[in-house]
């Protein structure tokens, strides 16, 4: 894959507000849905950068995805190729491997889609929160990296 050029994409204000809370929470296991820490290498200073993500776990296999784009701790995850996730205090090394368009439409269509509707207001949440429309899967995977998570 090459290499990207530009800036990196932002998340929204209100998502960027609540980070460093998140990230707080999470370290003190505190359970919070799927969300867990994402710990990867930077790809210019080399230094572990922390991040909270969701971490989709769905038939025994786990992903990561960004509904904003390609974020900081997308560029990095795609350099490193391997990151640390923490969920509830218990750390796992895992290697990322970046899905393609295809198989990106096929994680929001039979992936996230029936983990969202399988939870009280699942869907509206996403829509809401991370302004992904569900019902429309080939839209929703324009422009958000996903990254299945396998362990080292």
């Amino acid at each position: 894959m090459s290499e990207r050029t530009g800036s990196a994409a932002g998340a929204p204000r209100r998502v960027t507000i609540f980070t460093p809370l998140a990230k707080v929470l999470l370290a003190a296991r505190v359970p919070m849905g799927f969300n867990g820490l994402i710990t990867i290498r930077g790809r210019k200073s080399g230094l572990p950068r922390t991040t909270p993500v969701a971490i989709i776990d769905f038939s025994g296999r786990r992903w990561v995805w960004a509904p904003w784009g390609e974020v900081h701790w997308v560029r990095n995850l795609r350099v490193a190729g391997r990151a640390t996730i923490t969920v509830r205090g218990r750390k796992e090394e895992v290697r990322a491997t970046e899905l393609d368009p295809k198989e990106r439409v096929a994680f929001f269509r039979d992936t996230l889609g029936p983990v969202a509707r399988g939870l009280p207001f699942g869907v509206r949440f996403i829509r809401i929160v991370d302004g992904v429309d569900l019902d429309h899967p080939l839209e929703a995977a324009e422009g958000r990296p996903v990254f299945e998570l396998h362990p080292l």
